[in-house]
């Protein structure tokens, strides 16, 4: 087999070669080829310097991720690099594209880097439940400092050519286009001095002369770090490079690698990573299906909803023509649409001038005729059945022949939605989620006549536009929102048998979840769908409501909220509760917090199991992916597919039993055979 390195000597200079596309992981093979590449510069007298670079689109971007739970087949990584740092010869890392991850370690073993400006490096590994395993945390800042390495390690975002030589990661930046001949130089330049080697920088001192860095900078991540297990690892591994020996620090990284490695965070990451990928294959739908160019998008409603909507597209680069029925409707939406761009202007993710380039993309209209010409229309009008019917069988008539007719519903049935249609095959649901210009999630809804191309055109479109995207069979509340649905059934049961509203909330908020079924109720507004007839109360949330408790915006819900909004238990609501307790005869009794965790997720792993069963879902894993990024499910527990089976399928068949709840045949049969759902 061909080895993924080549060598080229350059007169003096051994020029050693990845060509490992896509992405130049960092295979078995590569390691070896590595490996020998720097023994043949060492043995060579006529090589005096070495230079490392990489063929195709990037240097390398990691490790071959495929590899992870398999028997390691040497040489190692670790290994690999020490034999490049102890070369006496100079070695430089010629870097494009990214280094990322072990191609950040690699970087960090030669003795020294130059990169084009367009590269990008870092230390990702925390976004799969890990911390670098190559010296990354010992070697980095032994380099740059604890104070410019701890955000590398623990946030795992990759840092601008720019920045890494600011912070001393990089020693020069070259030419775009002259890398191999700049890198070349710059290690001629070199020859004859003694090497610098990172593992013998000067031991880490930021933490010596400010003993409170690294407690400082946990409680300042403390927010994006809660629950997560590999960014306190990643603080701690580089807290042991300004406390230990390099040889002692390496085994400490080593320790904390493996114990992340062992651990269920980071095998649930790992698999979310592999799910998202897996969530953009449509099993039936051919890879060379032919797509719809979309150069121009509609987008019916300038509410809320619409304007987010439209906001992806425009910040895409796509245009976007947005109807309204009334002038001040649109006025209204436009408003908003500019201001939300101003406020992203003033934080610095965006320049005046992109502000007013996507503005320059928005045509506002209130005629039907203007969207003629769009390739893609989505309606996000008022979720009615009629009202939507309305609004496709109009968009029929006006709009060109062999355009995508999308529907932003939520819930309702995007067959039926179609029949208003002469053109079934091209009507699809696209439901956003609120805010629709942050949130991640597309739920993508196949129609039963949903074309192939259709199809395959809006999931490659959901990548252009920043979404994660999961296709969903046609049924009420498709994927999320008929799950949510069992959790908030029973969250409304456990109140009525005695349990705290502020305890089931604490309860998924020390699952993982940023927020609670009430608190999520008070920040929507409890008033959504209310029929506005104080004198008609039948449930909790309309006598919430006719007592003025409409959420947050008002103050008061569930909760009390001060000026700061931060919420108190209401003791009116706490008597509403018991009232409507009273009236229906049910006894009170403490529940615990095992029960009210178990009834809230264990009929959403149900009917997630329904759903599969149906073929509503492609894959678990799909699923997975929907409750990750579209409902605040914790990351490092993988989903509610793949928690079910690290706390195994029976533990659930057997809690559902307990608490009277229904059991799928497909979750039993599952428990009963392999214990997964694949």
């Amino acid at each position: 087999m061909t080895s993924p390195i080549r060598t080229e000597r350059h007169d003096n200079v051994l020029v050693v070669i990845s060509d490992n596309p896509p992405v130049n992981a960092l295979g078995q093979a590569v390691r070896a080829g590595l490996k020998d590449a720097i023994e043949e510069a060492l043995a060579d007298d006529g090589v005096e310097a070495v230079v490392i670079r990489c063929d195709g689109q990037t240097f390398f971007a990691g490790a071959d991720i495929t590899e992870f739970g398999k028997p390691p087949v040497g040489p190692n990584l670790p290994e690999t690099l020490d034999a490049m740092e102890a070369s006496d010869k100079p070695v430089v890392a010629a870097i494009h594209g990214t280094a990322l991850g072990g191609g950040c370690e690699v970087a960090l073993a030669c003795h020294y880097r130059v990169a084009v400006p367009s590269a990008k490096m870092g230390l990702p590994e925390v976004k799969l439940g890990l911390i670098p395993g190559a010296a990354g945390t010992q070697r980095l800042p032994r380099l740059i400092g604890a104070e410019a390495a701890l955000p590398l390690v623990v946030g795992g975002n990759p840092i601008p050519a720019k920045k890494a030589k600011a912070i001393g990661l990089l020693d020069a930046l070259v030419g775009e286009d002259s890398l191999e001949a700049d890198a070349i130089a710059f290690a001629r330049s070199k020859i004859g001095q003694p090497v610098p080697r990172s593992s013998e920088g000067k031991a880490n001192e930021d933490g010596l002369r400010d003993p409170d860095l690294f407690d400082r900078f946990r409680a300042s991540q403390a927010r994006k770090i809660r629950g997560f297990d590999a960014p306190n690892a990643a603080i701690e591994a580089v807290k042991a490079a300004g406390q230990m020996s390099y040889a002692d620090g390496v085994k400490k990284e080593r320790e904390l690698f493996t114990e992340l490695m062992t651990g269920t965070q980071s095998a649930a990451m790992r698999h979310y990573f592999f799910a998202e990928r897996a969530a953009n294959k449509i099993d039936d739908v051919p890879k060379d299906t032919q797509l719809i160019p979309i150069k121009k998008v509609g987008v019916i409603g300038a509410g809320t909803m619409g304007g987010g909507i439209a906001m992806n597209f425009l910040a895409a680069g796509i245009p976007v023509t947005i109807l309204e029925m009334a002038q001040d409707a649109l006025d209204r939406g436009t408003g908003i649409i500019r201001k939300n761009y101003e406020a992203t202007a003033k934080k610095g993710r965006m320049s005046p001038e992109q502000v007013e380039q996507a503005m320059g993309l928005l045509t506002p209209t209130l005629a039907y005729e203007d969207l003629a010409d769009c390739d893609l229309v989505i309606e996000a009008v008022f979720e009615d059945m009629k009202v939507k019917k309305e609004v496709f069988s109009k968009l029929d008539e006006v709009v060109k022949q062999g355009a995508i007719l999308a529907s932003n519903t939520s819930y309702l049935d995007v067959d039926e939605i179609a029949t208003a249609t002469q053109r079934p095959g091209y009507v699809v649901g696209l439901h956003f989620f609120s805010p629709a210009n942050i949130m991640k999630l597309l739920e993508v809804v196949r129609g039963k006549e949903t074309r192939h191309d259709v199809l395959a055109t809006v999931m490659k479109l959901s990548k252009k536009i920043g979404k994660v995207a999961a296709v969903s069979g046609v049924c009420p509340g498709f994927i999320g929102n008929r799950m949510l649905s069992k959790r908030q059934e029973q969250a409304n049961e456990l109140l009525m048998e005695g349990a705290n509203y502020w305890e089931v909330d604490d309860v998924l908020l020390d699952f993982g979840f940023p927020m609670g079924p009430f608190q999520m109720a008070d920040l929507a507004g409890i008033d959504i769908g209310w029929h506005r007839d104080p004198s008609k109360v039948t449930t909790i949330r309309e006598a919430l409501c006719a007592a003025g408790r409409f959420g947050q915006k008002a103050g008061k819900g569930f909760y009390d909220y001060d000026e700061a909004r931060n919420r108190t238990p209401s003791d009116e609501v706490k008597q509403i509760i018991a009232d409507f307790a009273a009236q229906e005869g049910k006894p009170q009794r403490a529940i615990s917090k095992d029960e009210i965790r178990e009834r809230l997720l264990y009929p959403m792993v149900n009917e997630g199991a329904e759903i599969l069963d149906e073929g509503m879902a492609q894959r678990a894993s799909d699923i997975d992916v929907v409750w990750i990024n579209g409902y605040g499910w914790p990351l490092y527990t993988g989903g509610p597919m793949f928690w079910a089976q690290t706390i195994g399928l029976d533990t659930v068949v057997a809690g559902l039993e307990q608490h009277g709840l229904p059991v799928s045949n497909y979750l039993r049969a599952r428990a009963e055979d392999s214990g997964k759902f694949a």
